[in-house]
């Protein structure tokens, strides 16, 4: 079995040369991917928004910290195949990519088949535990019934486009993306509009869409002839290679899902102010989400560029891809949030036009918008150190600054002031806790890490010098 290593046109060596340059060849297209992806839940919530009712929009929106609970934990085992992909490929180690591909797609369908049982099976109890109100319950438990059972479909391709990321095409992705969003935006208008089936219709669109994107990543990696070409009947769960993604994905799925407890408590403290705050809530962080989105993509490309130059034992290339990773995620958190800020009645505008929505979301934007880079900053620290192998101690400092504090700031300063300014505040000061933790544990990693090279450096020479 013989494969190439690269496809000149797709590929991305992230081992030499400008890193700058490299960075945003890399990150540009993924953030373009992660727009699109977004607006299969931004598309929902506008045409409800648009064409139903302030109930219909809240009933969409309030599932996805809960969706995300849920999910999250399975998506973060995609990190663990990410990570290792770029590090095989960093060192061309040809058997371990195609092992790697038949294991990570097995465990993709086989995750997203228990995810369907999972969600559908609790959609009701939880979203009553989380104390969703009573006209908008119904709407919401139909919603999320229907979305998991696309889980296969976004399993399958979070790997897949994983893969194919960790190897730097970032524009494959992209492509199918924009190819199913056109498909959900007009089956939303279609089902919406036409048969007038509310969530139930953005619901099944948003899952034919995700059916698409799968469809055409796992194609492409059929077609390839390069080193991660797919074949159905090499699909098979290695044991070995499942046990290094569970311990790379497994803490950052945790992480994940943990992470969003504090999001559901935040919900569920929105949810206290009634339907047409949830609503505003909705909007506002449905657009942060294209902020956030555009930020990931830097993330992103701090694990994939550390983890090809751990594989090629490339020990001067780690921080500067940090440092430049960085710069680039504060470039864009700011810039994206001034226009936010700028323009934020005018955004909120597009997904409702009640003025007691708009003035619900431009509470939130003021906040958590504007202090958005820091979470940017925050994200690509932990990119890094998950690039270098180490994936929980990342796990534990974001659960403890971020997920704890979030929890302690409910429990303690939003029960002084039980206003939104005080909730939302719990974000910028989590970020910027756990940012400046990240950072003190990537310099000790980074540091073990290096000697750690020398040392088997150092034993190779000697070997060396011994046979000649």
């Amino acid at each position: 079995m013989r494969f190439s290593m690269r496809e000149k046109t797709n590929e991305i060596d992230m081992t030499s040369g400008p890193l700058i340059p490299k960075i945003l060849a890399f990150s540009i297209p993924l953030m373009l991917s992660g727009i699109l992806q977004l607006l299969f839940n931004a598309a929902d919530i506008i045409v409800v928004g648009q064409f139903t009712s302030a109930q219909a929009m809240a009933a969409v929106g309030s599932t996805s910290s809960l969706n995300n609970l849920i999910v999250n934990i399975f998506v973060g085992l995609s990190i663990g195949s990410n990570v290792l992909m770029a590090r095989f490929y960093g060192a061309h180690n040809q058997e371990g990519i195609h092992t790697l591909v038949h294991t990570s797609i097995l465990l993709s369908l086989i995750a997203g088949l228990f995810l369907v049982v999972l969600g559908v099976a609790l959609a009701n109890p939880l979203l009553t535990l989380m104390g969703t109100p009573d006209d908008v319950i119904d709407q919401s438990v139909l919603y999320m019934r229907i979305v998991f059972l696309g889980m296969p479909a976004l399993l399958t391709y979070d790997f897949g486009a994983g893969i194919l990321r960790a190897i730097g095409d970032t524009k494959r992705p992209l492509l199918y993306l924009l190819i199913s969003g056109i498909i959900n935006v007009c089956l939303n208008l279609f089902f919406v509009i036409v048969f007038g089936m509310g969530v139930a219709g953005v619901a099944i669109a948003t899952v034919v869409s995700q059916y698409v994107s799968a469809f055409l990543v796992i194609r492409s990696m059929m077609k390839t002839s390069s080193s991660y070409k797919l074949r159905i009947k090499d699909l098979r769960m290695e044991k070995d290679m499942l046990l290094q993604i569970l311990r790379i994905g497994l803490p950052a799925g945790i992480q994940s899902a943990l992470f969003n407890i504090s999001n559901v408590l935040i919900q569920s403290s929105i949810n206290s102010f009634g339907s047409i705050a949830m609503a505003g809530n909705t909007a506002a962080s449905n657009i942060e989400g294209f902020v956030y989105t555009s930020m990931n993509a830097v993330y992103q490309a701090s694990i994939n560029f550390t983890s090809q130059n751990v594989g090629a034992h490339n020990t001067k290339r780690i921080t500067p891809v940090l440092l430049s990773c960085l710069m680039i995620v504060s470039i864009v958190g700011i810039s994206l949030s001034t226009i936010v800020e700028f323009f934020d009645s005018e955004l909120l505008g597009i997904y409702s036009s009640d003025p007691t929505v708009i003035s619900y979301g431009i509470s939130r934007l003021h906040v958590v918008c504007m202090t958005y880079f820091l979470c940017g900053l925050m994200d690509t620290a932990c990119g890094s150190i998950r690039g270098l192998g180490y994936s929980m101690a990342p796990t534990i400092v974001s659960l403890t600054g971020a997920c704890g504090l979030r929890i302690l700031w409910i429990c303690t300063a939003f029960q002084i002031d039980r206003t939104l300014f005080t909730l939302y505040l719990s974000y910028p000061v989590s970020w910027l806790v756990t940012f400046i933790a990240h950072m003190l544990c990537y310099m000790k990693f980074s540091r073990d890490w290096k000697r750690k090279i020398e040392k088997l450096e150092g034993k190779a020479q000697a070997i060396g010098a011994n046979q000649a």
